[in-house]
């Protein structure tokens, strides 16, 4: 996952100096940087044989992309600022703490203990794992 976030990103500001060097559309780099980040993570899962396994997580747990997306998106910014020295302002600062911090709040509220029902009690007495005897 490290690695994951770490690449993620990179790409953002690697993007930024193709558009310096380059003449590129940004919609070009966008599907190629998709098609071949989905073409990686989907091979990786299937060397590891995880897919069945990511599948399964993401149908139960629908806001992961949400999580994923605001982790990423964190961590393309610290990247920005610390390996290739792009300071950000006091504004910029305040700014994303009240975005960042009310993505998070908002992710937080979310995901509040739902009451417990009978449907879900059935279905995490049948998923804990069982003591050996």
């Amino acid at each position: 996952m490290m690695g994951y976030l770490g690449f993620d990103g990179f790409t953002s500001t690697f993007q930024d100096k193709l558009f310096k060097g380059y003449d590129m559309e940004i919609h070009t780099q966008i599907f190629y940087t998709a098609v071949c980040s989905c073409l990686l993570s989907f091979t990786g899962l299937i060397m590891q044989g995880n897919l069945l396994v990511a599948i399964d997580f993401v149908s139960r747990h629908h806001d992961c992309f949400f999580d994923i997306t605001l982790l990423s998106t964190l961590v393309s910014i610290l990247l920005s600022c610390l390996w290739f020295g792009h300071p950000l302002s006091w504004e910029q600062c305040i700014g994303a703490v009240i975005v960042f911090g009310t993505l998070y709040a908002r992710s937080f509220l979310n995901t509040k203990k739902k009451p417990l029902t009978l449907e879900n009690t059935e279905t995490r007495a049948s998923s804990s794992p069982k003591a050996n005897p």
